[in-house]
């Protein structure tokens, strides 16, 4: 049963969330009284379709339906949850509470994406205060996995719990904030970096270049995959946070920054930044910033999935969770997006993502068998010997694709799979492979006989393979 979402304000968070949900299979309706909304969603939208997928090794649900309405009870009809994502005035918010309260569901999770607000605020007058809470996420939300997830006093668990498992199921972490708190966690620390980064441009000490040079080429990589805490844990060697805090803690004393004396913020501060962006961005619009941005979370978390640490692990979970069974005859053993850390200096997809593709196409297949994860666990598998693949089109980025496998010979220990990649939009046959499979014991590396279900299990799939 497809679920239902409600945006309420569909600027870049409510986009972002809005293509989130939509991408996981989620109806999204949307109200945001900005004649130009429609637009600037189709294009937050194209970015996400382009971009989400290829975090996937799988193929993500069918895409939801995207409506928009001119009043808010037409948007939050039948929604289960409902984003606000208006702007950051709490006389606004409130007045929107007060009006999508009279037309929801009474058990709809009403989320807020203020950065700042604390929950029993936005609470205020509220007809069901309980409904009301703050999931504040990152852009794109559509790509960053966090979610503050804050509740006041006032939520139930149930309501607690209820947002965790939503926003768990579109693939977010929700990192429940167990005191309110102005800015909640993470903006507290981004508004700390924010203004010893104005005093930096200010003195003169360093440009917006040089100081995002400083994030993106050293701390910003290191933070992204372990943390602050864990980070210093490591530093202190052997001896771990102990000897870390030890060595280092006398330095909070030193007048190393201007953490609580802010800058005024001038005419002629504001032009410095805005000069100096100009210098460092300006040759690139917004949407050509976007996409670069994009392609590079995308590229990045992919190579955390590949490790499967922080939100690498976390993605990996996901997908596990998005798997199909492979069905049909030939069997459909693969379909995902191709993503762009598979492309060569030509633009296309590099030789060797073929065999991978392949590669994966053929475990599904033995899993489809028996010769699963627990088969190989127990000393069994199979070992390809031989492969012929033709190259017949080109592969590019985002293109959506799939597999279709047939099993050409399964004659005890020989196994012999016939696969055709072919682009979805058109059924164009791309590339194809011919795999010639030993099984083989892992105790012995050597040839065997597979065991009597999982060779009974070839055999019966050659056989349909052949008829059809």
């Amino acid at each position: 049963m497809t679920k239902t979402a409600a945006i309420i304000g569909g600027g870049v968070i409510g986009g972002g969330w809005a293509a989130r949900f939509a991408l996981m299979g989620w109806d999204v309706r949307i109200f945001d009284p900005d004649p130009e909304a429609e637009r600037k969603m189709g294009e937050v939208m194209r970015n996400a379709e382009r971009a989400l997928p290829m975090l996937y090794d799988t193929a993500l649900p069918e895409r939801g339906r995207i409506s928009f309405h001119a009043e808010l009870a037409d948007a939050v009809q039948g929604a289960i949850w409902i984003q606000e994502s208006v702007p950051e005035r709490l006389d606004l918010k409130l007045k929107v509470y007060q009006s999508l309260q009279a037309c929801c569901l009474p058990d709809a999770v009403i989320a807020s994406s203020t950065s700042g607000f604390k929950p029993s605020e936005i609470q205020d007058g509220a007809a069901r205060p309980e409904q009301i809470l703050v999931a504040h996420p990152f852009n794109p939300v559509y790509l960053l996995p966090l979610a503050e997830l804050v509740p006041s006093p006032r939520n139930t668990p149930e309501v607690i719990d209820k947002a965790k498992t939503i926003l768990t199921e579109i693939g977010m972490f929700p990192l429940h904030v167990r005191a309110e708190i102005d800015a909640h966690i993470a903006d507290r620390f981004l508004e700390a970096v924010w203004r010893e980064a104005l005093w930096l441009v200010k003195d003169g000490i360093a440009t917006t270049e040089e100081i995002d040079n400083a994030i993106r080429y050293g701390f910003g990589l290191r933070w992204a995959q372990m943390g602050l805490f864990e980070t210093y844990r490591v530093a202190g060697g052997e001896a771990g946070m102990r000897h870390f805090m030890a060595q280092f803690g006398p330095c909070l004393s030193w007048p190393w920054t201007k953490l609580m004396d802010v800058p005024e913020f001038t005419d002629e501060l504001v032009d410095l930044i805005a000069d100096q962006s100009d210098a460092q961005s300006g040759a690139f619009t917004i949407r050509e910033l976007e996409a670069k941005r994009d392609m590079n979370l995308v590229a990045m978390l992919r190579a955390l999935k590949g490790r499967e640490e922080a939100a690498g692990a976390l993605l990996r979970s996901h997908e596990r969770g998005l798997r199909f069974d492979p069905d049909g005859v030939p069997m459909v053993t693969q379909r995902r997006v191709v993503p762009i850390d598979w492309t060569d200096m030509n633009g296309h997809m590099n030789e060797g993502r073929y065999g991978q593709v392949f590669s994966d196409a053929a475990e599904v297949l033995m899993a489809a068998v028996g010769a699963d994860e627990a088969y190989v666990a127990a000393g069994n598998s199979y070992f390809t010997v031989e492969t012929t693949v033709k190259y017949l089109m080109e592969t590019h980025a985002g293109e959506a694709i799939r597999v279709d496998s047939r099993v050409t010979l399964g004659d005890g220990k020989k196994l012999r799979v016939f696969h055709e990649m072919r682009r979805e939009a058109d059924n164009e046959l791309l590339a194809s492979c011919d795999q010639f499979m030993l099984h083989v014991s892992l105790e012995t590396r050597r040839s065997c006989p597979p065991l009597p279900h999982v060779q009974a299990a070839v055999e019966a799939l050659a056989a349909r393979h052949k008829e059809s």
